[in-house]
């Protein structure tokens, strides 16, 4: 007996649309492996009819970025009746804009970087603007795009004299700014996979060749080291799977999602951000941490696909 006919839906039109191609693709491969009928589509606003066209049981998500992550695609796909992996429509919009991820894990008393906010017409006088985030915040400082993944619109700013430059880099991306207090210390990710009662996988310590995990040393073989178990303490690990299922629950996930920390040296983890739709491409954090557990990719894209015919 056949398993369901499964549709990926990939590409899309955000600025992420190579890295989700890719993860379509390797989606698709190890889901035949896993014994599904697999159709891909990338898909475009003038060719959304031919979801309905193939008839699919369940949609696997393998958009990233605007327009698939954020809630419009699920949306559409509750609206047809069509199951999908990973979070629903509120928690696919609250963790793709970092700024209201950042209030739900404050009201939940999760510990994040200190933030502030601002609006293009806010940062007309970047003087003013440079001059109060030096003084709620200090150097150095982390601005960004809020509601972009892979680290697109994301910028370090370690002098002064770079905040206006980096202010305007942040614009390039977006209406909005997201001004955060630089933590300095171990980078990890950890996944999160579960409807009810979610499993922590293994935290992955991330250990890229630039300043930090950006777009190149996510994506580029060799710029990043991906290190299982994580090199932090007992005390740190507690905490992180802790927060990790928590942040997970507070903002409604469910599927998959990653959730993204620093650790500082006095072992205290702050989230940074949560991804309701991973990388799935051959450098990414999901299926390395799920092959510590001896789950290969299609036995892990077989889990996620049953997670969403379950809901």
């Amino acid at each position: 007996m056949s398993k369901e006919k499964v549709l990926v839906l990939m590409g899309g039109i955000s600025t992420e649309r190579e890295i989700s191609l890719k993860s379509g693709n390797a989606v698709a491969i190890a889901l035949k492996e896993a014994g599904y009928d697999v159709e891909t589509l990338d898909i475009q606003p003038d060719n959304v009819e031919k979801i309905a066209e193939i008839k699919p049981d369940v949609v696997y998500l393998a958009l990233h970025g605007k327009g698939g992550e954020d809630g419009c695609v699920q949306g559409m796909l509750e609206w047809m009746g069509i199951p999908y992996t990973g979070p629903g429509v509120a928690a696919s919009a609250v963790c793709m804009d970092k700024a209201l991820t950042k209030k739900v894990l404050v009201q939940s008393e999760i510990p994040t970087p200190k933030s502030l906010e601002y609006t293009k017409e806010q940062c007309e006088n970047k003087d003013e603007i440079k001059n109060e985030l030096m003084a709620q915040l200090g150097l150095p400082m982390v601005l960004k795009s809020p509601c972009q993944g892979s680290s697109i619109g994301v910028v370090i700013v370690r002098d002064e004299s770079s905040v206006a430059d980096a202010i305007e880099e942040v614009f390039k991306y977006g209406e909005v700014m997201l001004a955060e207090q630089f933590i300095s210390g171990v980078e990890i990710s950890v996944p999160v996979v579960g409807n009810k009662n979610p499993d922590v996988f293994p935290i992955i310590e991330i250990v890229p060749t630039s300043e930090f995990y950006d777009f190149e040393s996510k994506y580029t073989p060799g710029m990043s080291e991906h290190i299982i178990p994580a090199r932090i303490s007992e005390t740190a690990v507690e905490r992180v799977n802790k927060y990790a299922k928590e942040a997970y629950e507070k903002t409604g996930c469910r599927g998959v999602s990653r959730i993204d920390f620093i650790v500082d040296e006095n072992d205290n983890p702050y989230v940074i951000e949560i991804n309701t739709i991973p990388g799935m491409t051959a450098t990414s954090l999901v299926p390395d941490s799920a092959r510590h557990l001896g789950i290969d990719f299609p036995q892990l894209v077989d889990k996620i696909v049953k997670l969403a015919l379950e809901k």
